[in-house]
């Protein structure tokens, strides 16, 4: 009997198939995110601490779901990083420094309770039935045996850390544990969530950071947004994921990589993202004039580089089907630090008249006209000022917040491809 190639391939396509079987998939989406960065040597942990060292983590959640699995990261490292054992649990009710004993659990890599993340690699846990709520908090546990070459990690955390020598990972309490307001190694947070669920990434600098929030109350605008989102029925699965750097410019690097250098891990990589708000540029401004002033030539180029950044993003990521929402930089005169001149905020008007113009963003959110002074446009409002007069109060933030209008994230996406 003659078997002609047709048959011959049906025949092999039909065994592939039977040898692997279709799996189901989980639809992840980002609850939580950190952008990473190479930790600066004083805000890292100090070697010998970290030498057979407990470290506990706090994180808030966004959206919530009946799995969840993490996001390691040693993206900044020269070596490999060994995990020796890594838990997930809820905090107790009863006290803030300690977790639930009866929802500790131990995560899996591979179906290994350790994992060793390569040099400049992130690694993503399996998945952990884990239901969790939304707007929980989240702690997660790393044992550490060796002290790594480089910390990668996230300064700003503005939630308290802790710290202990020994493996603790299921302790209900760390004993006599440093604390501090970092975080190290934890770049995100996923959940299983029903399809049509996305998340929002918040791109920016330390005032999406947060900077100027209070410790431990989750107050930053992303926050907020997060807490009306889950008010809202039509929009309870949507996620907020703060991936804003203290410090970050849109061209260069300072306290962390540029924005450029960081969308692709920042943005792109984001599981589920939807939407991307971005809130860059008040530091390249502030940086240009900050020590000395500059001819104003510089200042036209700055402006132009900066629009150029910008259109780069919404590119990219209308490539990957991300609706992209501007958001205008707020006023920062009478700033200690940067002190900017008539030229800087010059600046400033003209990169924000380029954000509100038509035909770039696919929205705009308009955070200078919220939060600036009405009868001294170039200054925060008093109310919404932290008191350095360039980084918003909790009040500030709240503000920021309510402005958004939530209506830009209840209907699917439609963005023509490398077309803003």
């Amino acid at each position: 009997m003659c078997i002609s190639f047709k048959q011959l391939l049906t025949g092999s396509l039909l065994l592939f198939v039977s040898v692997y079987p279709t799996i189901a998939q989980n639809h992840w989406v980002g609850s939580w995110a950190a952008s990473q960065q190479l930790v600066e040597p004083n805000n890292s942990i100090p070697a010998d601490d970290l030498r057979d060292a407990t470290l506990r983590q706090v994180v808030h959640l966004s959206i919530g779901g009946a799995e969840i699995r993490l996001h390691l990261s040693n993206r900044f490292g020269t070596a490999p990083l060994h995990f020796t054992s890594v838990h997930v649990a809820r905090l107790a009710s009863s006290a803030p420094e300690q977790i639930d004993p009866a929802t500790d659990k131990s995560v899996r890599f591979s179906g290994q309770p350790d994992a060793t993340v390569p040099a400049g690699a992130d690694y993503v846990s399996d998945p952990i039935r884990f239901p969790v709520p939304a707007l929980a908090n989240l702690t997660v546990t790393l044992h550490i045996d060796s002290v790594p070459a480089a910390q990668t990690g996230h300064p700003g955390s503005r939630a308290t850390s802790y710290l202990a020598h020994g493996d603790l990972v299921s302790a209900t309490e760390l004993p006599n544990a440093q604390k501090f307001e970092h975080w190290y190694f934890l770049a995100g947070v996923d959940v299983a969530a029903p399809p049509p669920s996305g998340s929002i990434v918040a791109l920016g600098d330390s005032i999406t950071d947060g900077h100027g929030a209070t410790t431990d109350a989750n107050n930053r605008w992303p926050d907020v947004l997060a807490r009306r989102l889950q008010s809202n029925p039509a929009t309870q699965g949507i996620a907020v994921l703060n991936q804003g750097i203290g410090g970050n410019r849109v061209l260069l690097d300072g306290i962390g990589p540029n924005a450029l250098a960081r969308f692709d891990h920042d943005v792109l990589a984001q599981p589920g993202v939807r939407f991307l708000i971005i809130l860059e540029g008040i530091n390249d401004i502030g940086t240009l004039a900050r020590t000395a002033e500059v001819p104003r030539a510089e200042h036209d180029a700055l402006v132009s580089r900066i629009d150029a950044a910008y259109n780069q993003m919404i590119v990219r990521a209308h490539t990957h089907g991300i609706r992209v929402i501007g958001a205008t930089i707020l006023p920062f005169v009478g700033s200690g630090y940067y002190h900017p001149g008539p030229l800087s905020e010059a600046d400033r008007q003209a990169i924000n008249q380029w954000i509100r113009a038509p035909g770039h963003f696919d929205a705009v959110v308009d955070f200078d006209k919220v939060s600036r002074d009405s009868q001294h446009l170039d200054h925060l409002l008093l109310a919404f000022d932290s008191g350095d007069h360039l980084h918003p109060s909790p009040a500030g933030y709240a503000a920021m917040a309510d402005a958004i209008p939530l209506s830009l994230f209840t209907a699917t996406p439609s963005v023509a491809a490398g077309a803003p």
